[in-house]
């Protein structure tokens, strides 16, 4: 799996608005600048989220964006797939290394570790809300079943 700038920067985002719940709508740019991100990447961001349905945004002098649901009713892989589309891709399915052998319908024996991968982290990925992410680092490990460093 690769994390993208993408899929980072929306649970930077994400994670910001989730710390800030219940305290109004955030602009852009204050969030852009207190997070040190790019504005133009933030607005971007904001709008897949948006589209995702988990953000929304208000308009006026005092707008800008707040989360659609509550921090623990939206888990890593919704701002993922909101910021990405994916969250993890098997590459044999879009860069098959032989057509013929990677074909839906040829056996292949490598394919299903990446199918079980793909599981496990988006079950991982499923099980960890914005909630669990106002945690430091090591109730976060906690939460999330592993080993620190591991």
């Amino acid at each position: 799996m690769r994390v993208t700038t993408w899929a980072e920067y929306g649970l930077i985002v994400s994670l910001h608005l989730a710390k800030r719940a219940g305290q109004g709508p955030v602009a852009a740019r204050e969030l852009a600048e207190q997070e040190r991100l790019p504005h133009d990447y933030v607005e971007q961001i904001l709008l897949r989220l948006r589209r995702g349905g988990l953000v929304e945004s208000v308009r006026g002098a005092k707008g800008g964006y707040h989360l659609a649901r509550e921090p623990q009713a939206i888990s890593v892989k919704d701002v993922i797939e909101a910021s990405e589309h994916v969250t993890f891709e098997v590459n044999c399915d879009l860069h098959p290394v032989d057509p013929q052998r990677c074909s839906p319908d040829a056996s292949c024996s490598i394919r299903p570790v990446w199918r079980m991968l793909e599981h496990r982290i988006n079950d991982l990925l499923a099980g960890i809300s914005l909630a669990d992410l106002t945690h430091d680092e090591p109730e976060l490990y906690q939460i999330a079943g592993v080993l620190a460093g591991n």
